[in-house]
């Protein structure tokens, strides 16, 4: 019979997200006048290493919990509630490393993805959980950690902007299981 490791649950205070908080994540878009140039209040976005795909992402049961964080190393990514309906998403800051920062640390606390970069795994402690309300979407720095969307609702369209093929060849997963750690969502 195998031991099973004990998990703790972190239950972790959700922060409206504005510009000013979630700026070490990304951006957050609101609305803009028609005809206003391009400046920086607009997503800076980085699609350069492959085709975008702009899609409406239809998800269900995503409940204020989560285990895993996910990154993307090629590409930015945008995210926003068909109706700027209520939902939530834990991040991490960006932690993907170039090579010529692993020499001598292989292992210890650097991992090399499946996808071929290096990075350091998110703390536990470093994790956050922004709640995203009204007409506006989150615009992720490439490598930003999250987890999410999530929402209180059975089910959510949401629009979603990255590469076509984002999530066969960039999709870097962390389980904080492996820590003993399952995080939810205080709101």
């Amino acid at each position: 019979m195998e031991k099973q490791e004990e998990v703790v649950t972190v239950k972790l205070r959700a922060i409206e997200a504005t510009a000013e908080s979630f700026k070490e994540y990304g951006q957050v878009i609101e609305a803009s006048a028609d005809g206003e140039e391009f400046g920086p209040q607009d997503a800076q976005l980085d699609l350069s290493r492959g085709i975008p795909r702009f899609y409406v992402m239809h998800l269900e049961n995503r409940p204020l919990k989560f285990s895993t964080i996910t990154h993307h190393a090629s590409v930015t990514q945008c995210l926003g509630s068909i109706g700027g309906h209520v939902w939530y998403l834990g991040v991490a800051k960006p932690s993907i490393l170039d090579s010529t920062e692993t020499e001598g640390d292989m292992g210890t606390n650097i991992v090399r993805s499946h996808c071929g970069h290096f990075y350091v795994p998110p703390a536990i402690e470093d994790v956050r959980v922004f709640k995203i309300a009204g007409p506006k979407f989150l615009k992720l720095n490439r490598g930003t950690w999250h987890a999410g969307p999530l929402f209180k609702a059975d089910d959510m369209d949401f629009y979603n902007l990255e590469l076509s093929n984002t999530n066969v060849v960039d999709h870097t997963t962390h389980n904080f299981k492996k820590n003993g750690v399952v995080y939810t969502i205080d709101d």
